[in-house]
């Protein structure tokens, strides 16, 4: 089945058994962004971030493909795609229960938290926190991330 006939059929493309795995996510190119600019974000983000707080920054596209990332010890891709499941279900729910559009998803598990966000309406910000981080200061800093990729991106 070709990639057309997949998306008109509504079933996803798979990835073919052997292909080439992508290199880790630092710079890869997507939906017309600047991959360089956003890795550059992603780094001052981790410098700029209490590193206590934040273990892990990654830009995705709303469909799920990994833009850019800084992460270590998790499945770039899969995440990507869990987030864009996310904000999605999130657009349902909070219009479902009439409280406008959704600002962020949190989740918070025994390890830590994660955070997806609206870049803008192609691009996600997922910040990942750390174990013992409260989820009040994840969301702090993960809020301060944002800002400083929205900086990041108005400024170049």
């Amino acid at each position: 089945m070709s990639t057309q006939a997949a998306q008109n059929s509504g079933a996803l493309p798979l990835r073919r058994r052997g292909a080439a795995k992508p290199a880790p996510a630092i710079a890869r190119q997507g939906a017309g962004h600047n991959a360089r600019k956003m890795t550059e974000a992603l780094q001052a983000i981790q410098d700029d971030i209490d590193s206590i707080s934040i273990n892990g920054v990654l830009v995705a596209t709303r469909d799920g493909l990994v833009l850019c990332g800084i992460t270590r010890g998790i499945e770039d891709d899969g995440v990507a795609a869990m987030a864009a499941a996310a904000a999605g279900l999130a657009s349902q729910f909070t219009s479902q229960a009439r409280v406008g559009s959704p600002k962020a998803v949190f989740f918070e598990g025994e390890s830590g938290q994660v955070g997806v966000f609206g870049v803008d309406e192609d691009t996600l910000l997922v910040v990942l926190g750390e174990r013992d981080t409260t989820m009040g200061m994840f969301n702090v800093r993960a809020k301060q991330a944002l800002g400083l990729l929205h900086t990041a991106l108005a400024t170049s």
